[in-house]
């Protein structure tokens, strides 16, 4: 059955922006029917020319701003928005940090929860250049091996030198890298023919410790020239302590193949965080901004409301950043993660720093909870940091039936925390204090926070 919309592709409209959308896309309505659309922002009057229809939705692009939002700022270059790097760049930093507390507040309006406080969003001084790590692929462009960022869905490879979220010194490498591959005339990755060598260059830099790891991911078990390729980066950048050939041979978007070759150096680097030091590895999960990572563990600390005496729980333990900083203030914490090297960099990490006091398991966070259980566990805290599509049903049931007496969340996905907040409250915990937004990503719309529920 054919459905009459209100626009038609390709139709030019004059509209009003009403609001954002949790990925940064301005809203408009035409007879109720919303048109998504990028770089505009609330209060702007435009012209848009809509590109796509669908019964529920339209997408546009702006043809003309004929009123400007006082809160725009001049973009730094379009190539940032069509490739996803900072697709709020045009809107002027405080209001960013508003837009973000703004979205987790309304995700619990939503619900009903109306009464959950949502703090403003803790930002940062300089708002750019803050990304520890950086992922780039590798392409043959205009017959050159060639480094950038795809446009936003699709396979066109952007060539880009300045990241403008990356820490300069890793923006600098890439180009150092990039070139020496060049010189030795390295072939490039062609994912539609599954041929060439190098598929990603991968950088990592410590912001206290300043030592640096450059992998480079090949399609094929050899790189050729490596000895040479790795004389020149490592005279040509100091700070490199790690070059690391990793292997990825399949016909997949995953960037880190399973097999990782020390061509050079250690397997790891070390940097700090709240005063430990962290031996990080190429697969190593540690997050991209350790500014405001400080700060938002430390938050994470103190709604833990931690003594001294307390039993803690870390459920997505990864190279035990939370559990080791925790371990400070507890009595005892016991950490769990599924991936092999990261409980491997756990172990390694509680020992680098004299830590006695902080167990590690391979499993999964369901599992070893259960187990615990089992085995007469009782927290007095359990902390959680899970991936974007947050906490397994069953996780949250095996928590529960443990009686924490506080659950420390912290979030990277406003929508899958109001969910599982809801899951806990069918579970007798309610949320003890006012939500905090900590700005991890600026630039973008992601955002992390803390939240604390208690037992009823």
């Amino acid at each position: 059955m054919k459905v009459d919309l209100p626009v038609y592709k390709g139709e030019v409209l004059d509209v009003t922006i009403m609001d954002l959308t949790y990925q940064g896309m301005g809203v408009a309505k035409v007879d109720n029917y919303p048109i998504f659309i990028e770089n505009a922002l609330p209060e702007e009057k435009i012209s848009v020319k809509v590109t796509k229809t669908t019964k529920n939705f339209a997408f546009g692009e702006v043809e003309k701003i004929e009123q400007v939002s006082p809160h725009r700022v001049n973009p730094k270059g379009r190539v940032y928005r069509q490739t996803g790097i900072a697709p709020l760049q045009h809107l002027e930093y405080s209001e960013q940090l508003k837009f973000k507390q703004h979205q987790i507040a309304e995700l619990f309006a939503k619900v009903h929860m109306d009464d959950v406080e949502v703090l403003p969003t803790i930002g940062m001084e300089n708002p750019t250049q803050y990304r520890n790590k950086a992922q780039v692929p590798v392409r043959q462009v205009q017959g050159k091996l060639t480094t950038g960022f795809f446009k936003k869905s699709s396979h066109q490879l952007m060539p880009i030198e300045d990241y403008y979220i990356q820490d300069p010194a890793i923006d600098h490498a890439i180009i150092v890298v990039r070139d020496i591959l060049r010189k030795y005339h390295e072939a490039a990755f062609d994912e539609f023919h599954h041929s060439g060598t190098i598929r990603t260059i991968m950088v990592r830099r410590g912001y206290y410790s300043h030592e640096m790891m450059v992998v480079i991911v090949t399609r094929t078990k050899h790189l050729p020239m490596a000895d040479v390729v790795v004389e020149e980066i490592q005279a040509a950048l100091p700070e490199v302590v790690s070059v690391i050939q990793n292997v990825n041979q399949k016909r997949t978007n995953v960037i880190l193949g399973p097999v990782n070759n020390v061509l050079a150096g250690k397997s790891t680097i070390n940097d700090q965080l709240l005063g430990l030091t962290f031996a990080i590895s190429a697969q190593s999960f540690y997050q991209v901004n350790p500014q405001q990572t400080e700060k938002l563990y430390q938050l994470a600390i103190d709604q833990a409301g931690l003594t001294g005496n307390e039993t803690v729980i870390d459920a997505y333990s990864g190279i035990g950043t939370i559990s080791l900083t925790m371990a400070q203030h507890a009595k005892q914490v016991y950490g769990v993660d599924i991936v092999p090297a990261a409980i491997d960099n756990a172990r390694q990490n509680a020992d680098k720093n004299g830590i006695k006091n902080a167990k590690f398991v391979l499993d999964s966070a369901e599992k070893a909870m259960a187990k615990w259980a089992e085995d007469g566990i009782k927290p007095d805290v359990v902390v959680v940091d899970p991936p974007r599509k947050g906490l397994d049903e069953a996780f949250i049931e095996s928590a529960a039936e443990m009686g924490p007496k506080r659950v420390v969340y912290i979030s990277c996905n406003p929508s899958t925390l109001v969910r599982d907040v809801q899951r806990f409250g069918e579970h007798g915990y309610h949320i003890a204090a006012p939500v905090q937004p900590v700005d991890q990503f600026p630039q973008t719309p992601h955002i992390e926070s803390v939240t604390v529920l208690v037992k009823d």
